[in-house]
């Protein structure tokens, strides 16, 4: 679709959420919804995005850009209905911040910089538009936990508060398992088992950012390769008409080493 036709598909798809939110002709599910009831689905449409990214689906990349963009429509229509903002606004709003936040390419006399550059004036501009806010606030509880600490730790390392390098971290990683060890030893209850098990996946997202990985990403990455290695175990046990459930640990834990050693050959 080129760009001149952009115009009218939005305004169809509009007029298609209205129709499904009216009270009289509309959809009974859809005239039910609020922002609290439609906010989960918007989480879980972001994530589809991001999974057909990562399969290369381009396809599916389309659809699920459609589904998200569906959600904001949607959130749009409701706050419309009751007097707030409409899409129009959510448009102009995101267009005129990325105005604001990229004054190299908008301002009267725009500059080259660096990405780096680039990253830097973001950050500073969004933390004028903060204000006074203190240094954490703004960061949004309902992220993933692991994204979460890791906005958390860049927030708090811009004022210097943070370990100047990613060795010195596996050093207090090796101090929070520790710890862990030592609870469960102790036999400690579930919720300080899980306070220790918290600082620990805390410092060691901690270490990924210093490492420049995302945590987000390299634990999906890990549970991909998991759910690779578990098949494989489960199509040799087939072999012999067998399930995980009919083997042992140590017979399980032969295929999975095999598994592993067929995908780094």
């Amino acid at each position: 679709m080129t760009n001149e036709l952009a115009p009218a598909a939005i305004a169809d798809l509009l007029a298609l959420m209205a129709r499904l939110r009216d009270r009289e002709t509309g959809c009974p599910w859809d005239i039910e919804q609020t922002f609290e009831t439609i906010a989960p689905y918007t989480i879980e449409e972001a994530y589809e995005v991001a999974d057909a990214v990562e399969r290369g689906d381009m396809a599916a990349f389309k659809d699920e850009l459609g589904d998200l963009l569906f959600q904001v429509v949607f959130q749009a229509r409701i706050s419309q209905e009751a007097g707030g903002f409409d899409f129009a606004d959510v448009v102009r709003a995101i267009h005129d911040k990325m105005v604001r936040r990229h004054p190299h390419v908008f301002d009267t006399q725009p500059k080259e910089v660096d990405s780096s550059a680039q990253k830097q004036t973001w950050e500073n501009l969004k933390a004028k538009e903060r204000g006074n806010a203190r240094v954490l606030d703004g960061i949004p509880l309902n992220l993933p936990a692991l994204t979460r600490a890791e906005k958390l730790q860049k927030r708090a390392a811009r004022v210097g508060f943070d370990w100047g390098a990613a060795r010195p971290i596996l050093a207090k990683v090796a101090e929070e398992a520790s710890e862990l060890v030592e609870a469960m030893d102790q036999g400690s209850a579930p919720e300080k088992l899980a306070d220790e098990l918290g600082d620990l996946l805390f410092v060691v997202t901690n270490l990924a950012r210093h490492l420049g990985v995302d945590p987000e990403t390299a634990l999906r990455g890990t549970n991909a390769k998991f759910e690779r290695r578990f098949s494989q175990i489960e199509d040799a046990l087939a072999q012999s008409g067998r399930t995980p459930a009919d083997a042992s640990l140590d017979e399980m834990e032969a295929l999975w080493i095999d598994a592993k050693s067929r995908e780094r050959a």
